[in-house]
């Protein structure tokens, strides 16, 4: 086998199944799972292009349903063709592009359309589009549903970016109404400005020295985010409009959550691998590669977050990977205040999660859930991804979980190499990524030709 091929036969003795690990043989038939069957059961026939991997896991294909790619406009941050590389690398089988950092943004049909041109032919993986909710294009999201995005990224903060602003609460209102009656999903990037009585002093850097983290942790406090949420939960209770809080870093909102589910209110939520990998003490001064927004908290509010995993308050886990050239680091002067906020994380996901949750008592079948189905259960492709079973894709990851690796720069495929888990000593190697049968990944090659496809959800 090579990478590129097209396999009829995946074997294993660790084939991850909704309520148990067996031996199997995973039948593929035009690019879908025909069947899955006990080793031996059957008689396969001539010209059977069979891929043993002896112990190996085979699991369903990660779904990371956050992902910025910035092509076309901003290309030299990331593009559609190193970005699917590194995914297929990482054993992401499908990803879903964020409609912001790209120029125009995905905030129109039309440049809906843009998008899709820039990133014909260039896909490793299977991609999948959010569009955009900014001021004033309310008139744009039933278009743009009924041509295939499945729902709307919209930020209640400055975004950074001069092209997508973020909305206030009438363009909120009006969006609900729109999508009222729909299934399509509203995504919040859940911080807006509070007063300084309620942030207690901070939300403004506090005057502190820019190039300590505890400065840029202090200009971005947890109320900015427990209040968005606050929000966001009161719109989806009123409107019962699908929404979803895109990665939640604080622990203090998951009250807020759990109420407002319990009234009833369609609410998803995700949180990221550097809220549940990276800890605010371990931050070094400068250390510029660890910004984001919302900032990584404490060590406790870490521990908090994975507790909120284990009891089901928090649904998927993504990478929420946001490149950009180095010089936008700031890295010489080590200035958090005006670095960009934005971590690469795309490629490490499954060792970033695995590695810790190993740890902490989590199984395979939870990696598969937070990973896999509930990521696309939120983005529309339910019928088509996240599980292994007849009529789904045949998108698989390949791995072995035992074997330890060190994080180099070497062998990272995103565009722009800066990382803060350069160094990390990772469990959980990547050995082969399957799309629609075919290898699109093979123990460190590539496909020569580009395989995945642009998914229009329907």
């Amino acid at each position: 086998m090579e990478a590129g091929s097209q396999v009829t036969v995946i074997r294993s003795s660790r084939v991850v199944m909704d309520d148990a690990i067996i031996p199997a043989e995973i039948i593929i038939d035009r690019g879908q799972i025909a069947e899955i069957l006990p080793i031996g059961s059957t008689v396969l026939s001539q010209g059977e292009k069979v891929l043993d991997v002896g112990h190996l896991v085979v699991m369903p294909g990660i779904v990371d349903s956050h992902v910025h790619i910035n092509e076309p406009g901003r290309t030299a941050w990331e593009g559609f063709h190193s970005a699917t590389r590194a995914a297929a690398a990482g054993g992401i089988t499908t990803l879903v592009d964020m409609p912001l950092n790209c120029q125009p943004p995905t905030t129109t049909l039309a440049n809906l359309y843009t998008k899709l041109q820039a990133a014909r032919s260039q896909c490793h993986v299977d991609v999948a589009f959010w569009g955009g909710l900014i001021p004033g294009n309310t008139a744009e999201l039933k278009p743009m549903m009924k041509a295939g995005v499945p729902g709307f990224k919209c930020f209640l903060i400055d975004s950074g970016v001069e092209e997508f602003p973020s909305v206030g609460a009438q363009d909120v209102h009006s969006a609900m109404r729109e999508l009222q009656g729909t299934d399509c999903v509203l995504l919040f990037h859940a911080e807006e400005d509070v007063d300084a009585e309620k942030s207690g002093g901070g939300g403004g850097g506090g005057g502190g020295e820019p190039s300590q983290y505890s400065t840029f942790l202090a200009s971005r406090p947890d109320v900015m985010e427990v209040e968005a949420i606050r929000t966001v939960s009161e719109l989806c209770l009123q409107y019962k409009v699908r929404c979803h809080i895109v990665h939640l870093s604080t622990a203090q909102a998951l009250p807020i959550i759990r109420e407002a589910r319990q009234k009833g209110a369609p609410l998803t939520v995700e949180t990221t691998h550097h809220y549940l990998s990276l800890a605010a003490q371990h931050v070094p001064p400068g250390g510029t590669q660890y910004k984001c927004c919302p900032p990584i908290r404490s060590k406790c509010n870490q521990d908090q977050l994975w507790r909120a995993l284990q009891e089901g308050d928090i649904d998927l886990v993504i990478s929420d990977h946001s490149p950009c050239t180095a010089d936008l680091k700031h890295l010489e002067s080590g200035d958090f205040l005006q670095a960009w906020g934005g971590i690469s994380s795309l490629q490490l996901v499954l060792p970033l999660f695995w590695t810790s949750a190993r740890r902490r008592g989590f199984s395979l079948h939870d990696v598969v859930r937070f990973m896999c189905k509930n990521p696309a259960k939120l983005s529309g492709l339910a019928a088509q991804k996240g599980a292994l079973c007849p009529g789904q894709d045949a998108d698989l990851v390949i791995w072995d979980p035992e074997k330890e690796f060190e994080v180099k720069e070497s062998m990272i495929q995103h565009k722009n190499k800066l990382t803060p888990y350069l160094g990390f000593r990772l469990h959980g190697e990547v050995f082969a990524t399957v799309v629609h049968g075919n290898l699109v990944y093979l123990n460190g090659e590539f496909s020569p030709v580009p395989q995945g496809n642009l998914l229009l959800v329907k």
